[in-house]
């Protein structure tokens, strides 16, 4: 068991190591989309499934609270976290279309959409950017694998290059802790 831990530690290792050759501009241009949205009076809508609507939530707790300094609150909103809502448009149209409603509903004309989805093949949060670029928001996703539909109707998507589900989320929440570190940097108010 000792070997199968090194080498789940190794693997992580290895993704993140990726991350640092090959995605550090793309990371930068990401939280700087978010930057740009929050000084004009936008916020950051984030949402997924399962483990991802666990990131979504922990990312929009660092905003709406701190990451590692206090400072004033900044606009974050998950869309996972809203019982009654997720499940009466559930029973009512459909579980694809859980996100992209409630989109139509509290989105403004400056907010970011971040969706986040280990195969980029998640269909409400496909549906949930469709919503999204018509309403003129624009549209981050992080992913994995090959990125899925997500990476064709993202205006920028980050792919984990990892198609374990584990090692991408490992990824998924570094890169949430490093964008929520370059956000409260910026000093928005």
């Amino acid at each position: 068991m000792r070997e199968r831990v090194q080498e789940i530690i190794l693997e992580s290792i290895q993704i993140k190591e990726e991350l640092l050759k090959s995605k550090v501009s793309l990371i930068l241009e990401i939280s700087e989309a978010i930057i740009e949205a929050l000084k004009k009076g936008g916020k950051l809508i984030v949402f997924g499934n399962g483990g991802s609507a666990g990131d979504a939530q922990h990312i929009v707790a660092e905003l709406v609270g701190r990451f590692k300094k206090d400072r004033p609150a900044l606009a974050a909103l998950a869309l996972t976290t809203n019982t009654s809502i997720i499940t009466a448009l559930a029973n009512d149209f459909g579980y694809d279309i859980i996100f992209s409603r409630q989109l139509e509903a509290l989105a403004g004309k400056f907010d970011v959409a971040l969706g986040i989805s280990t195969s980029g093949k998640a269909k409400n949060v496909a549906l949930g950017f469709k919503q999204a670029r018509k309403m003129g928001l624009k549209t981050i996703a992080l992913t994995g694998g090959d990125g899925g539909e997500l990476v064709k109707s993202a205006d920028l998507a980050l792919v984990v290059p990892s198609s374990v589900t584990a090692r991408i989320q490992e990824a998924h929440i570094t890169i949430g802790h490093i964008l929520c570190e370059l956000i409260e940097e910026a000093g928005i108010a």
